[in-house]
């Protein structure tokens, strides 16, 4: 017995390394200058960086009438996916999970604003994910994104970051209705808006610091002190939960449940919005992959991006399967930097975020019972990111500035995105032809532009 027990301990010992073997062949590790417990740390550091999104994401879209425990489940199952499906076909360091910004207008514009059923408005991102992923296929990806001026890129992306900032606001109390200027700061005199005040001022500084998970702890501690600030209904901001662990639950009430008999029986309405999903998804997508493969020198001799087509392609069937579940627009994260900077070279990095968002399912309850106050700062700090954007402007230039400035006031001061981007892109054609630039104005501007004329004018049938 003794003499068999020492083959099979000696043969037991190479497990490990052959485990590490059979990794390296498959997300070429060595060829990367990456180990696997390296990976697996910048994959953990990935996840500490954007685990916000299971508590913002269905504080969020729980305003647009679906159930919050469900949503829970629909975005970490939709991380699940699609970082497991960018990390096995992309082999690239990318977190993917559903995208900020998208569910703003998702819930905000789409339902509350233009009444749209939740149930539509899932069905227009599923059929905007089936597009964006003909365009990840084919040469198309490059015309969009080099014929729509850069001008209306930036003026939309930070027209959507004020909006979330003035959503987030409201939301929590702090910015509240007033007959005289219409808007006013909550009054000092409550505990929810000093809450939200407070985390107002610690968020960016744990951000600046460069605290690890700085957004999702900032949010527990807001959390945790919501159990000692009384609310207005006579109870504390944040209740408490039914259980600290809990089984997966499945997301019955949100999945499969697309209504595209909607979605085309209103199709010039979403037309614009359409439009919308499709820059944001792509645009977002384009930026994330520049910065995140030039943060981890993985571009190639000629500057292109590897895996660039399969990593598309992973974005827009995330964004199919993300409405299948039940949540909004899925779209890499720029998070994923904080992973590359902490050694993530490979897709092992994004496989260990899928991993960490599985185990956070077993969470759930402690995730549903997250006060907005909480969340607030978190998503103001998003909303300035997004509109960092404005630095690679020369806002001198009036062909510039106009768009932008009229596409982000508008949106904020009208409180509706479509407002904004008509504005911005009229006011673009408007300022081109007259200075007469009419050749350079792409074919896709123009027709934007007949398609926001057409849209003001089925609207003012409407309403």
């Amino acid at each position: 017995m003794n003499e068999m027990t020492k083959p099979q301990a000696a043969s037991a010992e190479p497990a490990p390394r052959a485990a590490a073997g059979l990794l390296d062949r498959i997300f070429g590790l060595t060829e990367r200058g990456t180990s696997v417990g390296r990976e697996v740390m910048a994959g953990a550091t990935t996840f500490a960086a954007m685990a916000y999104i299971i508590a913002v994401n269905p504080a969020i879209m729980s305003n647009a009438g679906m159930d919050r425990g469900d949503l829970v489940s629909a975005t970490a199952l939709a991380a699940i996916f699609g970082s497991m499906m960018m990390g096995l076909w992309a082999n690239l360091p990318l977190a993917v999970a559903p995208a900020m910004g998208s569910n703003v207008i998702f819930t905000y514009v789409i339902v509350k604003q233009m009444g749209m059923p939740w149930q539509g408005a899932l069905a227009m991102v599923a059929f905007t994910g089936v597009l964006f992923l003909i365009l990840s296929l084919s040469k198309l990806r490059e015309k969009v994104a080099k014929d729509v001026p850069e001008a209306l890129k930036i003026g939309i992306q930070a027209a959507v970051g004020t909006l979330i900032v003035f959503i987030a606001l409201r939301g929590a109390g702090f910015v509240v209705q007033n007959p005289s200027t219409y808007i006013a700061m909550g009054s000092l005199r409550s505990p929810p808006v000093l809450l939200t005040l407070f985390g107002l001022l610690l968020t960016p500084v744990l951000v600046a610091r460069r605290v690890p998970a700085a957004l999702m702890l900032s949010i527990a501690v807001l959390t945790l002190i919501g159990f000692f600030v009384p609310g207005g209904n006579g109870k504390m901001v944040t209740s408490v939960p039914s259980a600290i662990m809990s089984w997966p639950r499945w997301p019955s009430s949100t999945f499969m449940a697309l209504d595209f008999g909607y979605l085309f029986s209103h199709f010039v309405v979403a037309l614009p919005l359409l439009f919308y999903f499709l820059c944001a998804e792509f645009f977002s997508t384009l930026g994330t992959l520049i910065g995140v493969t030039g943060a981890a020198n993985l571009r190639k001799p000629d500057g292109s991006i590897p895996n660039a087509t399969a990593a598309f392609a992973t974005d827009a069937t995330a964004s199919i399967v993300g409405p299948l579940l039940g949540t909004s627009v899925v779209t890499a994260y720029i998070e994923s930097i904080t992973g590359v900077q902490a050694g993530g070279r490979t897709g092992l990095t994004s496989l260990t975020v899928a991993g960490l968002f599985f185990l956070a399912l077993f969470f759930w309850p402690i995730f549903v019972i997250i006060p907005p106050q909480a969340t607030a700062p978190a998503l103001v700090l998003v909303g300035v990111l997004m509109m960092q954007g404005l630095a690679r402007i020369d806002m001198t230039d009036l062909g510039n500035a106009v768009p932008i400035v009229l596409t982000l006031l508008v949106t904020v001061l009208t409180n509706n995105l479509i407002n904004g981007m008509a504005l911005g892109t009229l006011s673009y054609i408007a300022l081109e032809a007259t200075a007469g630039r009419w050749s350079q104005i792409p074919a896709m501007v123009w027709g934007l532009g007949a398609v926001f004329i057409a849209y003001a004018i089925v609207i003012a049938q409407i309403f």
